[in-house]
């Protein structure tokens, strides 16, 4: 029994990460997604600090090629002990 995903692939992608601020994240999670997305530019990530500046969030906008790959990059980033959520 195969699931069916409601994308249809390759398309955009948006995928959401919250963390602690910090240096450490950024690279972390770019090095993650690199991993799952080899052609990933440097214009694909964009970060906001929270109003006080304790939490950041990375947006990283993707060419998604399969659900496979969706969903291991999506493990892979909840399992980022520098992550407190993915979106």
């Amino acid at each position: 029994m195969s699931e069916e995903s409601l994308l249809s692939f390759p398309c955009q992608f948006p995928i959401k990460v919250m963390g602690r601020c910090g240096i450490e994240l950024e690279a972390e999670i770019t090095t993650i997604v690199r991993r799952h997305v080899p052609d990933l530019g440097e214009a694909a990530i964009t970060m906001r600090e929270s109003k006080q500046g304790n939490y950041l969030a990375l947006t990283v906008n993707i060419t998604a090629t399969s659900q496979e790959q969706l969903d291991n990059l999506y493990r892979e980033l909840s399992a980022c002990e520098l992550t407190l959520m993915v979106l």
